[in-house]
């Protein structure tokens, strides 16, 4: 076996010196991994380098009560200095995304967390600061709305929508372009507008505005758009192009071969980079002339989406895609000399079994700011230097992790009873026995859209260290597959997406690795209404079910405030879930509680705005009226997923015990 890449030495390493980092066989006696280990966040996230390659910005959080606070921290990447530490945002509100407007100015896009299960919300707010913490600018955002006064961001203004930056032109410095998606219910709500804003005076001037709601530009290097689209009224997918003779967006001719979503542009300004899908199928990555003609295929992949995109030189597009179904493989669609393609392809080779992910190369391409990351791995982010040809670590998204001791994730396939091909993955621990082990079906949440990947699963990992067997599969209506894959689990919640869960654990069980008596499922959000599902439409293999922030009563979404506006929320469900109510109720395990003869745990906090708590406190009624009252744990102030260290460990606690009680310790 190689030696140990010593990663936890930030010092300068040889590129092609890097050893492997490679599971090492743990001593029997070794005790298990503490669960504060899983349940502690990482400090830093969200790196970008400056042009110059001189600065480095990230995120970094401080460990408070009830709370946690982020900063917007800069460093100067020679000897990693702090230069200044800003907070850009307001208590509550995470600096998501740090993007370079000069050498010297940065833009933050803001989010805000409703808890752990699923990513932070982004917010639409835009703010701007320099490398030494002053100029501080808020740029869009609803704090804006009904103010015209001075404050902690300056002159305020009236903002009634969402922003987001769609591109740094490299003809103005220190401005981007920006667009803007009006609330439903704003002053414009049907125009979606491009803006051109001054980041240090905060001006901005409209570019270009077309008469849709919630439409997306795709931008010339330059600054100019060219393409805009989104789903129109009809919430049909639609693109168009504007004509410079006619000033005005006509529909584009070639989108109608399929469902076409622009990438990028090229440099000149010729090439129209896109994903593709073709009757429905999994999107390819496709190449044509701005104009349609020319149309070929770069990059297909014939089970998953071309959804995983490499970007390196500024404005030049990008290097490589690839699918993230099974394990995430990427194939390089440009001259393979091109230096940042070169270099992946290099820095990959040293990190075998992981994935490298390039977040900034500079102006000049002399520095690479990279990140490496696998299914036993949280990440570490390095930076490279092209004259020495070396890299340096900068620092570990989760230091305590050790890689070595953590679980092996196998992709999967199967058919499912209709002869669907599905997807997922086994997570199995390790240093296991000969004997058959315990198995955790962990559904995700989402559902439409949403699928596991073959990275790091803190829950999965969790699960395994304790000795269970972990299988996540991608049920129909998962993303990550196409349009007619997704579309395939609309109305069929508790039908043919529980089918494929169930047909999972036992073609799971059909290979001999598990024991098909100690089964328990667990979820969050939907992956919680899938667990009590599974229980209840297969008793027979599934022992116990724990519902952690959950949904478990289909009609009471309709209530909800955003279903109740009747807008896009409203929409949505009507498309995923419809509106037969006795189909729904027949779906709803609060409706079919006298059926759920397995053991319940229910998780859920008092200030969940996703899954209201009534979720939970109907379900726990419903459960208590059949006489099999389930064990609770309500947290005060926790929302969507437990986000305080002390209470994600206590919920880990119970949920370890609960196993251990109904399906065994390993």
């Amino acid at each position: 076996m190689s030696s140990s890449f010593p990663r936890r030495q930030s010092r300068w390493l040889a590129v092609l010196a890097l050893a492997v980092l490679l599971p090492g066989a743990a001593a029997a006696a070794e005790p298990p991994i503490p669960i504060a280990d899983f349940v502690r966040h990482g400090n830093f996230s969200a790196p970008a380098m400056s042009p110059n390659g001189k600065y480095l910005v990230v995120t970094q959080r401080a460990a408070k009560e009830p709370r946690d606070e982020y900063s917007t921290v800069v460093y100067e990447l020679a000897g990693m200095k702090i230069v200044s530490a800003v907070r850009v945002a307001e208590s509550g509100d995470i600096p998501w995304r740090h993007t370079w407007v000069s050498d010297t100015r940065f833009v933050t896009t803001l989010a805000r967390e409703y808890g752990t299960v699923g990513q932070p919300w982004l917010t639409g707010e835009l703010v701007a600061a320099n490398v030494d913490g002053r100029g501080n600018a808020y740029l869009y955002g609803f704090r804006r709305m009904s103010s015209r006064t001075s404050g902690y961001f300056g002159t305020l203004t009236n903002d009634q929508g969402y922003g987001w930056l769609a591109q740094v032109p490299r003809s103005a410095e220190a401005h981007i372009l920006m667009g803007e998606n009006p609330w439903s219910w704003g002053e414009t709500a049907r125009t979606s507008r491009l803006y051109d804003i001054d980041t240090v005076s905060t001006g901005r001037r409209t570019v270009a505005e077309i008469n849709q709601p919630g439409f997306r530009f795709a931008v010339e290097a330059d600054g100019k758009p060219r393409f805009a689209y989104g789903y129109d009224d009809d919430a049909e997918y639609a693109v168009f192009k504007l004509d410079d003779a006619k000033r005005e967006w006509l529909p584009y001719a070639s989108a109608e071969k399929g469902d076409l979503r622009p990438v990028s542009i090229s440099l000149d300004n010729t090439k129209l980079l896109s994903t593709l899908s073709v009757q429905r199928g999994p999107r390819a990555l496709v190449s044509e002339g701005v104009d349609g003609s020319g149309r070929r295929t770069l990059v297909s992949d014939a089970t998953g989406d071309i959804d995983q995109f490499e970007w390196g030189l500024r404005y030049q597009g990008p290097f490589a895609a690839g699918s993230s179904v099974g394990v995430p493989k990427l194939s390089y669609i440009v001259d393979p000399t091109r230096s940042d393609a070169a270099l992946h392809k290099t820095l990959s080779a040293q990190f075998p079994g992981q994935y490298v992910h390039f977040a900034s190369v500079s102006q000049d391409g002399t520095r690479t700011l990279f990140s490496v990351y696998g299914d036993r791995d949280p990440g570490a982010v390095y930076v490279f230097d092209a004259p020495s040809g070396k890299a340096a670590l900068l620092y570990e998204n989760r230091p305590w992790v050790k890689p070595e001791r953590m679980a092996e994730q196998r992709p999967i396939s199967f058919k499912a009873r209709d002869g669907m091909q599905l997807n997922g993955y086994l997570t199995l621990p390790p240093n296991r026995g000969e004997g058959k082990l315990p198995l955790v079906l962990l559904p995700h949440g989402g559902p439409h859209g949403i699928a596991d990947e073959g990275f790091f699963d803190t829950d999965a990992q969790f699960l395994a260290s304790r000795g269970y067997a972990v299988l996540q599969v991608n049920f129909r209506g998962s993303g990550g597959r196409g349009p007619a894959f997704e579309a395939a689990g609309y109305r069929q919640w508790g039908g043919r997406m529980i089918d494929d869960l169930v047909d999972g654990v036992r073609w799971i069980a059909a290979q001999g690795t598990v024991d098909e008596k100690r089964i328990c499922s667990f979820g969050a959000s939907f992956g919680a209404y899938a667990a009590m599902m599974t229980a209840i439409r297969a008793p027979e293999l599934v022992k116990c079910a724990v519902g952690y922030a959950g949904v478990y009563d289909l009609p009471m979404i309709y209530d909800e405030p955003d279903a109740r506006l009747g807008g896009k929320a409203y929409r949505y469900y009507l498309k995923a879930l419809g509106k037969d109510m006795a189909e729904l109720n027949s779906y709803s395990p609060t409706r079919l509680a006298d059926k759920l003869a397995a053991p319940v745990l229910l998780v859920h906090g008092s200030a969940d705005e996703v899954t209201p708590p009534a979720q939970a406190q109907a379900m726990r009624e419903a459960l208590t009226k059949a006489g099999r009252p389930p064990e609770w744990f309500y947290v005060s102030g926790e929302g969507h997923g437990f986000y305080a260290e002390k209470n994600r460990a206590a919920f880990y606690e119970k949920l370890e015990a609960f196993l251990a009680k109904h399906i065994g310790k390993p």
